[in-house]
């Protein structure tokens, strides 16, 4: 999937069908003139229905589908025939995808269950025919119950990448490089700012057949939580990741201090991604020769209250440790 093929974030306006009419019809045959009522009754409008599909990875297919309408229902008709229930619209989106009330931006509801349905606009009522109003005093029923109108709603759909593990780093910090090394994903790399403008996922492979999920996540810059930059478009997919991999370059003028902004800006966004598991890569560790490297250690040890690694995606140094302490904190696993 190219960069330009990923969609994260649509807007739909969405009819469910009205329901179908009663039918007044009176009983008619032959030898039978005055026949009681029968009239059937109508069908339901059609439901629009938000359905998971695992197969998805993107709102790509939606980008161009700005309205959705569902089938009305069928009228009754004689004999109590009943109208025929209006088609469902069915809306398939990835795991991880937010429905939201586009005018409130209230959440409705969160997709990540294969599978799971979630009905956005119920279709109508039909109305009911004559027959359910004969009485004792009103033998032949001339009314029935119109269809009830079907509801009118603009949603937004949000896609929250569902990954293991988080990357996150300021641009250019070397994340698509270590994302293309530990695995078989492609993602654009070059060395200049905003690289990857959406975020893109990667399996690791791991030991006996294991896997787990990584995410590039587009990189952070001051501001980002107040949408500076790209803003709330690439924080959001950092909410679903159950583990966060801060990346910082061994060239940087302080490690800490852009940690420290890296956290910030997470905590302002959403204070609960501070309760997330953490740790810290050092990246390009490959410009460090051993001596500066237990320099920076000490250092690191007095001013960080996390675990850190040294990595080298060019030299592909440090990655098997990486992987095993990122397996053991995605499964609790004793170090």
């Amino acid at each position: 999937m190219t960069e330009g093929n990923f969609v994260d974030y649509v807007k739909i306006h969405v009819f469910s069908g009205k329901g179908g009419k009663g039918s007044a019809h009176l009983h008619r045959e032959k030898y039978i003139t005055k026949g009681g009522p029968d009239g059937g009754d109508g069908g339901r409008g059609g439901h629009v229905i938000v359905k998971a599909n695992k197969n998805l990875w993107t709102l790509f297919h939606l980008k161009f589908k700005r309205h959705v309408k569902a089938e009305y229902g069928g009228n009754g008709s004689k004999q109590r025939s009943s109208g025929a229930q209006g088609n469902d619209e069915i809306i398939e989106v990835p795991l991880g995808t937010v429905i939201r009330d586009t005018d409130t931006n209230e959440i409705i509801k969160e997709i990540t269950e294969d599978g799971q349905e979630f009905i956005v606009a119920e279709g109508g009522m039909g109305g009911r025919g004559n027959w359910h109003f004969k009485s004792s005093t009103n033998q032949t029923p001339r009314y029935a119950q119109p269809g009830v109108d079907g509801q009118e709603v603009d949603i937004t759909l949000e896609l929250k990448v569902l990954a293991d593990v988080g990357l996150v780093g300021f641009p250019n910090a070397g994340k698509s490089t270590l994302l293309s090394v530990i695995t078989a994903a492609k993602p654009k790399i070059a060395n200049y700012e905003f690289t990857t403008l959406k975020p893109n996922l990667g399996i690791v492979e791991y030991r006996d057949f294991k896997t787990f999920v990584v995410a590039d996540i587009p990189g952070i810059i001051e501001g980002a939580a107040e949408g500076k930059g790209l803003g709330h478009r690439f924080l959001r997919h950092i909410e679903r990741n159950s583990t966060l991999l801060f990346l910082i370059p061994a060239d940087a003028k302080s490690i800490k201090e852009q940690y420290d902004i890296l956290l910030d800006e997470l905590k302002r966004y959403n204070p609960e991604l501070i309760d997330k598991d953490r740790l810290i890569a050092i990246s390009k560790s490959d410009l460090l020769d051993e001596e500066l490297k237990q320099e920076m250690a000490r250092e690191l040890d007095k001013e960080l209250k996390l675990p850190y690694l040294f990595i080298s995606s060019v030299a592909q140094s440090g990655l098997t440790e990486l992987k095993d302490k990122l397996w053991q904190m995605l499964n609790k696993e004793p170090v």
